[in-house]
C-alpha cells in the first residue's frame, strides 16, 4: 500500500514529464529546429547523454540504498574533468526537481516530522549557502586543489559506502544524543562544496543514532530539497547557468528512473550494492586524485 502511493506519486511526476518532453519536441519539430537540438545535444563529446545514463544509474543507486545521487554524481562529473564548481552547481540544479518528488512522496506517506525538518534545514541553508560561495571562488581560482580536496572525500564516502556492508543492526536502546544544529551545518555546507554526501553524512548519523528509519529518511529529504534549492539558486547567482546540458541530462535520467526506485528498493541485493557502489566509487576517485597530482 505504502510503497504503491509512492510509485503513484513519482509516475505522476514521471507522465507529466514525458508530456512536456514531448510537447516541446514535437513544437521544435514543428518549427524545423529539431536538427538544430539534436546538433546541440551533441555538443562537448555528446556529454547530455552520458550524463542521462549518470542520471539513470545515480537514481538506481539512491533509490536502493537510500543516498548515493550527489556522490556518484560527482564522482563521475570529476572523473571527467568537469570543473568543481561546475560540477556542485550541476548537481544541485537538477536535483531541485528530483529531491522535490521525493519530498512529495514522503509528506504524502507522513514520513516527515516537521521538528525535525525545522532542526536540520535552517542550518543546512546557512551551511550551503557558505559553501556554494566558498566553492565558486575556490573553484574557479583554484580548481586544481579544489579538485583534489573533493576528490579524498569522495574516496572517504567510497570507503564509507563500502563499510556499510559489512555492518550489524543498530541497537536501538543505544540511542546517543545528535546535535541537529551542527549536523545540518556541516552536511549542508559539505552537500554544497562537494557535490553531495548529504545522505550518508545526515541521514546515515540520524539512523545510526536510533531515530526511527521512515522520520530519519523523510525528514532528511525534505531538509536535503530546501538546502538543494538554496544551493542552487546561489550558484545561479554567482555562477549563472553553465553546462545545461549536464544539468538536463542528469535531470531527465533521474525523473526517467524515479518511479521506479521503490520497487527495485525490494529486489536489488542491497549489501552486494553497496560493495560495487563503494567500490567504484573508490577507484574513481583515486584516479581522479592521480590526475590531479601529476598534471
Amino acid at each position: 500500500m505504502v510503497i504503491s502511493r509512492k510509485i503513484q506519486v513519482r509516475l505522476n511526476v514521471l507522465f507529466i514529464t514525458l508530456a512536456i518532453l514531448l510537447i516541446i519536441v514535437f513544437s521544435m519539430y514543428e518549427l524545423g529546429y529539431l536538427e538544430e537540438l539534436l546538433t546541440i545535444l551533441a555538443k562537448d563529446n555528446y556529454i547530455f547523454y552520458w550524463m542521462l545514463l549518470v542520471g539513470v544509474f545515480a537514481e538506481i543507486v539512491a533509490g536502493s540504498m537510500g543516498m548515493g545521487y550527489g556522490v556518484i554524481c560527482t564522482t563521475t562529473l570529476m572523473f571527467l574533468n568537469i570543473p568543481p564548481h561546475i560540477v556542485s552547481a550541476s548537481i544541485h540544479s537538477a536535483e531541485s526537481f528530483t529531491t522535490a518528488a521525493g519530498s512529495v512522496s514522503h509528506i504524502r506517506l507522513r514520513n516527515v516530522s516537521k521538528s525535525l525538518v525545522k532542526k536540520l534545514a535552517v542550518p543546512a541553508v546557512i551551511g550551503a549557502v557558505i559553501g556554494a560561495v566558498c566553492l565558486t571562488y575556490l573553484g574557479e581560482y583554484y580548481a586544481k586543489i579544489t579538485k583534489t580536496i573533493i576528490a579524498f572525500y569522495t574516496l572517504y564516502l567510497g570507503f564509507q559506502i563500502l563499510s556499510n556492508a559489512f555492518k550489524e543492526k543498530q541497537n536501538k536502546a543505544l540511542k546517543r544524543k545528535t546535535n541537529l544544529t551542527r549536523l545540518g551545518v556541516i552536511g549542508g555546507f559539505i552537500d554544497s562544496f562537494a557535490g553531495g554526501g548529504w545522505g550518508p553524512l545526515v541521514t546515515g548519523t540520524l539512523i545510526k543514532n536510533a531515530f526511527t528509519p521512515r522520520f530519519a529518511v523523510g525528514s532528511s529529504t525534505v531538509a536535503k530539497f530546501i538546502l538543494t534549492i538554496t544551493a542552487a539558486v546561489t550558484f545561479f547567482f554567482t555562477l549563472g547557468i553553465q553546462h545545461w546540458n549536464i544539468i538536463l541530462g542528469l535531470l531527465i535520467g533521474g525523473i526517467l528512473t524515479a518511479p521506479f526506485s521503490a520497487m527495485l528498493t525490494a529486489k536489488l541485493p542491497v549489501r552486494k550494492m553497496f560493495i560495487v557502489i563503494g567500490l567504484l566509487v573508490i577507484v574513481m576517485s583515486s584516479i581522479t586524485i592521480y590526475k590531479s597530482v601529476i598534471s
